[in-house]
């Protein structure tokens, strides 16, 4: 067991723990070693925990209909899945930031600029901005292989903790794999649509941009993790359908949700500037809803700046007037609602623990209206 009584405390010791090994292992690798090894720790610092807390509770609700110690003490293989989770969102967000070419993440430089900025500092020559771009790509690489040790010791520790702990294992592993391969895919239509959008008719533009929330984010920030979880617990068929059921209308919410963060959030409460999907091009659900709706003079204006890197204030307020008198955002807000409720219902029945269900539903709430 781990020695926290907070499961969420629990995950950050083991991350720490973990962080304490790797500065030691290159600290004779020189100060440039050095150097890549605090920005992959930085990067994992912050958030919401959310994969976490998705793993833990998937864990939570099976472990307590077995009748195990269900809410009180997640085991030491659970906690090292969590914890490479947000590894794995770490390296997911560097190279988001980089191929999106944001400046910021959390309020602060993203990591990229942060390398970028490190070069000038250093006094090292040749192109400062390439150099934090190429060492984004390798820090990225570095903290998925960072996730990957820290999955594989729990995963160790389930297979010694029980005669069907390599059964366990093999599951959990088969769930983390179709996590990492979707949301590359995920990735790349994402990129792809920013610039295919205008291949396809109008009326498919918001069914491709689920596609891409339910790859990028749905399965990969909810359902993945709840699945990882619950397979360290011995998930049967039945209870690994309704936390799949349960968890990808959440991870759509969710996603539809910073969609229009992206667009309306407050950067106070973001930490990105207000209308940043805006200017990066992001063809999300409700920029599809808001071209539906629109004249084709208008749509053309739209996609006109939609993408423009320039974008300022006044051209940012423009677009979102636009978006909500199309009536884009109310039909996003109702299709988050209807998610939610989609959700509600699959978890109606299961043979999960109540407790468990209790605490699936407030993260699902969580997730789902929230202002950062």
């Amino acid at each position: 067991m781990h020695a926290s009584s907070d499961p969420i405390e629990a995950v950050s010791q083991r991350l720490d723990t973990f962080f304490a090994a790797m500065r030691v292992d290159s600290a004779p690798l020189g100060a440039e070693a050095e150097l890549l090894t605090d920005a992959a720790i930085a990067a994992v610092h912050g958030g919401k925990r959310l994969r976490a807390r998705f793993c833990l509770a998937g864990w939570h609700a099976v472990a307590e209909a077995s009748g195990g110690p269900g809410m009180s003490a997640p085991t030491d293989d659970v906690i090292a899945a969590a914890a490479s989770l947000e590894v794995f969102h770490a390296a997911a967000l560097v190279h988001d930031d980089l191929i999106d070419n944001s400046d910021t993440r959390r309020g602060k430089p993203a990591a990229h600029r942060a390398l970028e900025a490190a070069h000038r500092g250093a006094g090292f020559v040749g192109d400062a901005a390439a150099f934090g771009r190429s060492g984004a790509v390798l820090l990225g690489d570095l903290l998925v292989a960072w996730s990957d040790d820290l999955l594989e010791a729990g995963l160790a520790e389930a297979s010694a903790a029980a005669t069907d702990g390599p059964a366990r294992a093999a599951a959990a592993r088969a769930e983390y794999a179709t996590m990492r391969r979707e949301v590359t895919i995920g990735q790349f239509l994402d990129v792809a649509e920013e610039s295919a959008f205008r291949t396809e008719p109008d009326d498919r533009h918001a069914a491709r941009a689920l596609r891409v929330a339910s790859l990028k984010s749905a399965r990969y920030s909810v359902q993945q993790p709840l699945l990882i979880g619950a397979a360290l617990a011995g998930a049967d068929a039945g209870q690994r359908a309704a936390l799949a059921d349960f968890g990808h209308p959440v991870g759509i919410a969710f996603q539809l949700r910073d969609d229009v963060l992206g667009v309306f959030g407050d950067e106070a409460i973001t930490g990105k500037p207000a209308g940043d999907d805006l200017r990066e091009g992001k063809r999300t659900v409700l920029i599809a809803y808001a071209r539906e709706a629109l004249t084709p003079g208008s749509r053309r204006i739209v996609d006109e700046l939609v993408g423009d890197p320039e974008l300022d204030g006044d051209q940012i307020a423009s677009l979102q007037r636009t978006i909500i008198e199309s009536g884009a955002l109310d039909r996003v807000e109702r299709l988050i609602a209807d998610e939610t409720r989609t959700a509600e219902r699959a978890l109606t029945g299961a043979r999960l623990g109540n407790r468990a269900v209790g605490e699936l539903r407030d993260l699902a709430r969580a997730a789902t209206a929230r202002s950062a």
